[in-house]
């Protein structure tokens, strides 16, 4: 699975996201995270529709989207999405 966080360099709210994903993290160890910078990558937030900062895309292992959160997610959020995008 696969935990994308879409953040900006003026976004308080997007350094707290970054603790809430490696602490959702430690629960998950098969779970990847990566970071989208809408300055430096404007391009993937227009393809992704990403309106606000920070915004935290939760992906299955076929790559399918089961959870969207904009804003701060808290970690009980993140692990139940990750529920949501492990296998049948």
């Amino acid at each position: 699975m696969e935990l994308t966080l879409i953040s900006s360099s003026f976004c308080g709210a997007c350094a707290r996201t970054r603790s809430v994903l490696r602490d959702a993290a430690r629960y998950l160890p098969d779970a990847r995270i990566t970071e989208i910078d809408v300055a430096a990558d404007p391009d993937a937030a227009e393809a992704l529709d990403i309106r606000f900062t920070p915004t935290v895309i939760v992906r299955d292992i076929a790559g399918a989207e089961v959870f969207r959160a904009e804003g701060l997610p808290t970690v009980p959020q993140v692990l139940t999405a990750a529920v949501r995008a492990l296998p049948a």
